[in-house]
This record gives structure tokens, sequence and C-alpha cells, in this order.
């Protein structure tokens, strides 16, 4: 009795601290900026939906704080050869409908990834390296490539695992309804509202560390300025893409708490490498708006003056208020793979102007750059910071921004000639070449976010080497040439990488993470720490 009386009695507490009425201070409610647009964990490589896929289901190998690799449904994995690796999995792990996991339903998951209907940013990527799979026994797997891989633990790192007998013949909508939506992970989902919220609740039985509430109502608040109101009112304990007009003020105040580190994210202009040098870019016109006949963006010098036109110091501490590092590359120092000599290009609108008339457009031409409006951080404030840069140096350009539903389905169709995007990376230089530099290949798995359609044969050599190569230090080298490459060619125009923010209740804490996804279980009253 004695104890019952004290366990209630730090409830209590704890629900004081937090400013929660003891009923509720199990429930958390999040605020998140960006849409999660499916719960299928193989569908659509995002990261609002990676960030959900970690609350339903586990991956074999996790990643922490800092992205860097640690065990989670598999407790420890080794090359026992040059194309083998073996993975020991983890006992005693159920589905959240009670099914054991074993080495089946890896075998599952991995044959699914290159097989999801639709897919509009595919993880076949991850599955193409494997030739075979053994299964030694029920808890240990082995994976078989054509060639070395050192890569493989890595890959495992963005593969969520399901059910072999639940997910037999589950569909994306079938994850989106609720129903195949189940996996091994800390949270059961108990409502899904498409584009709105989804309800959770606390998988009791969950082999790793509980999460510290019962239930979290996982909000979609896409409106800057509605997320910080509701969570100054009340109605929100954490919201995440804290917008930077309120950062001081956040700070400053003594009920609120703000957790923040330098992510993992770029974000970038994409540009039409589709259309070759003597064919139309379908949003490229002369001043008159007329057919160019051409597109400019085929000419490294027209695509290095746009690059040098922008002025990212501007744009990171006027735009972004502090809250984003000037780039000129995927990967920020410290990172394994990051190019130290390729600096952010240096704002010289001089030397733009006289690169595009070198490359025939003396009097510029008309462009326009599109944009979501709701993805990432300022992002509607962005293009319209890079259109007026632009036109100062002859290169008239409209801005158009839009939902990012609409806005992904067109980027995805290669109906842009410019337009602003973000990509998260892994803390390896292989994982942009390969999703955003390497020329598109349903074969190999590359390209899968590759929306300019950008092609470099040298490139592709080099990344192809390195993906077989063992050597890490010979391996590093061979990702830094062809990262140096596409920065030379301008396959891409970098602008910053994000702060990742999040700001919260006072009693709460929040662990940021540079992969920037927001998971309920990273949430806890501070006095559980």
């Amino acid at each position: 009795m004695r104890n019952s009386i004290r366990n209630a009695a730090t409830v209590a507490v704890s629900a004081l601290v937090l400013g929660l009425s003891p009923v509720n201070a199990q429930t958390l409610n999040m605020g998140v900026g960006s849409p999660v647009t499916s719960l299928d964990p193989h569908y659509h490589q995002l990261s609002p939906n990676n960030a959900v896929s970690d609350m339903i289901f586990d991956k074999l190998v996790s990643t922490d704080s800092a992205a860097r690799n640690i065990p989670g449904l598999a407790l420890s994995w080794t090359a026992t050869g040059p194309t083998t690796w073996e993975f020991k999995l983890r006992p005693d792990v159920k589905f959240h409908n009670g099914n054991a996991f074993t080495a089946e339903d890896v075998v599952f998951t991995i044959n699914r990834l290159p097989n999801v209907p639709n897919s509009p940013s595919s993880y076949a990527a991850y599955a193409r390296p494997i030739q075979r799979m053994e299964i030694v026994d029920p808890l240990t797997i082995r994976f078989h490539t054509a060639a070395p891989y050192p890569l493989l633990p890595l890959d495992m790192t963005n593969v969520r695992i399901l059910d072999s007998e639940t997910h037999a013949n589950a569909t994306t909508e079938d994850f989106n309804n609720g129903r195949a939506a189940i996996g091994t992970g800390p949270w059961r989902v108990v409502a899904h509202r498409n584009g709105d919220r989804i309800e959770f609740a606390r998988n009791d039985d969950y082999w790793g560390d509980k999460p510290a509430f019962e239930r979290v109502n996982y909000r979609m608040v896409t409106n800057d300025a509605t997320r910080t109101a509701s969570l100054l009112s009340g109605d929100l304990d954490i919201i995440d893409q804290v917008p930077t007009s309120d950062l001081a003020r956040l700070r400053r105040d003594p009920n609120m708490h703000v957790a923040e580190t330098v992510g993992l994210r770029l974000i970038f202009l994409g540009l039409d490498h589709l259309r070759g040098a003597n064919e139309n870019s379908p949003q490229i016109t002369d001043n008159n708006g007329q057919p160019l006949g051409r597109n400019p963006l085929a000419d490294v010098r027209v695509r290095r003056a746009l690059s040098m036109a922008i002025d990212r110091k501007a744009i990171a501490e006027r735009v972004m208020e502090g809250a984003a590092t000037p780039a000129g590359q995927f990967l920020p120092p410290g990172t394994f793979s990051h190019v130290p000599d390729v600096q952010a290009p240096a704002y010289d609108a001089d030397a733009a102007r006289r690169l595009l008339a070198e490359a025939g457009y003396p009097n510029g031409f008309r462009i326009t750059l599109s944009g979501p409006n709701d993805r990432y951080i300022n992002d509607s404030r962005i293009i319209q910071a890079v259109g007026q840069m632009w036109t100062r140096i002859g290169v008239r350009t409209a801005v158009e921004a839009q939902t990012w539903s609409t806005f992904v389905g067109r980027a995805g169709r290669q109906e842009f000639s410019s337009f602003l995007i973000g990509w998260g990376s892994n803390p390896d230089g292989s994982h942009p070449l390969r999703n955003i530099i390497g020329t598109v290949s349903r074969e190999r798995g590359w390209g899968a976010s590759n929306r300019g359609r950008y092609s470099n044969a040298e490139v592709d050599r080099l990344l192809t080497e390195a993906l077989v190569e063992l050597d890490e230090p010979k391996r590093e080298q061979l990702l830094i040439r062809a990262q140096r490459i596409a920065a030379e060619d301008v396959a891409v125009i970098p602008l910053h990488i994000q702060t990742n923010v999040w700001a919260m209740r006072r009693g709460l804490t929040h662990q940021a993470r540079v992969d920037e996804l927001t998971r309920a279980q990273d949430t806890r009253p501070a006095a559980a720490r």
C-alpha cells in the first residue's frame, strides 16, 4: 500500500511539473509541420513517413541521435566473407498481433521493397545488392551479394521489417487505413486520419525501452503560426519545424524548452537535366514569353551562374534567421566522405552575368522556380528570395509555391525546370549519390529521388567502385571524387543545411536527432531522465 501511495504521488508531481492534470499526463500531443503521406513503410522515402514508421516498425539496424548505427532487431552483424553478411536476430520479439519475429520476416521484407506499386520514391535500392538470402536458423540470416558490399548494414537502417504472415497480401491502402499498420515498434496505431492526425497507443510488450506516455496524438499542423500558437496555448505539448520567426521568443519563455542540433538535411535546387541542349524546358522562355528552342540549363555555365547569383549567407541569416548553415554539398563537416574543399559558392552577381553572356544569354531569359509551401522551414520564403536574386542577374524568375502533395507529384513527373526540395541523408556520401545524383536505373535501384534526371557517367563509375570497396579510406576517397565532380558540374544547387529545432512545454525533454525524425519515443518528462 505504501508503494502504491508513493507511486501515485510521483505521478501527480510529474503531472504538475508538466503543467498537465494527472488524467492527461499520460497523453502526449505532438504537432508536426509536414504531412505524413503513407503508413506503408516501403512506399515513399520521406522523413515524415520515416519518423512515423519508426514508431510502428523496427529495423535490423537502428541509429542513435547522431545517426550512428546501433543494434535494432539485429543484435549483431558480421562480414563472414567478401560477399556475405551474417545478422544475428533479437530473440523473443513479437509483432503487435502476437506473431513472433523471425528470419522469414526479413526475407519477406527485402523481397517486397522493389515491388511496391506506384512508389514515388522507392526503397528498392536497399534490396538491389542482395543476390540471395539464406536462413541459417530462425534467428540467423545471411545476405549474399554479387560483389563485396560494405554498405549493407547502413542500408538496413532504411528498411522497416514486416510480418511475412500478416503482410503477405497487404496493399499500401491496407497500411493507410490501419489494418496492416502492425509492426514490432513501440507504438500501435489506434486511428489514422490521412493528412490530419494519427493516434497511437503504447506497445507495452515492446522489446526495447518503454515509451514514457500511454497515448500519443500525432497531429499534422502545417501552418507555422498555428503550430506555435497551439504550443503556447497548451493544445500541443511539443512541435517540430519551429518557425524561425518564433525561435527567439520561445528560447526566452520560461514555460518553454527548445532542443536543437545541426541536421543532415540539405535544402537545394533541382534543375531540368532531362531535356537536351536543343529541347525546350517546360518552364523556360525567352524574354517575350516564347519558347527558346533550347534548354539553357544544359549548359554548365548557366547552372554556375544561377548558383553564384544566390546569396546563401543572406538566406541563412535573414530568411532562416540563423537556423541554417550555407552549403555547397550534401553532407556537413565531420561526416563520412564530406568533401573538405567544396565550400558554399560565393555570391558574385557580376560574375554570374558574365557567365550568362558567355553562354549566349546576355539578356537572360525567363524561368519559373517551383517549390512547396508546407514542407520545409521557410520553403516559400526561400524560393521568393532566390527568385529575386536570379531576376537581378537578368534571369526573370516567376515563383510558384504549392502544397507538398501537389508539388511532389509534379516533380516526379519532371514538370519543372527548377525547383526547391530537400534531402535528409545518412551520414555517408553514397546515400545522396545513389538517390539524387546517380543515373536513374530501376535495375540498380538508383535515382529514386533524382527528379531532375541528372546523369554523369564518371560519377556513376566512381559510385559503382565505391559500393564494392571494403577498404574504408579508399571508399571514402571514391565518394569524395564523385561528389566533387557533381559539385563542379552543378548537378544540383545546394543552398543550406537546416538546423533541426523542436520546442516543448516546460517539464518535457526531447532527444534532438540529426536525421530530424520526430518520434514520440524521444520525448519524456524531464524528471524521468
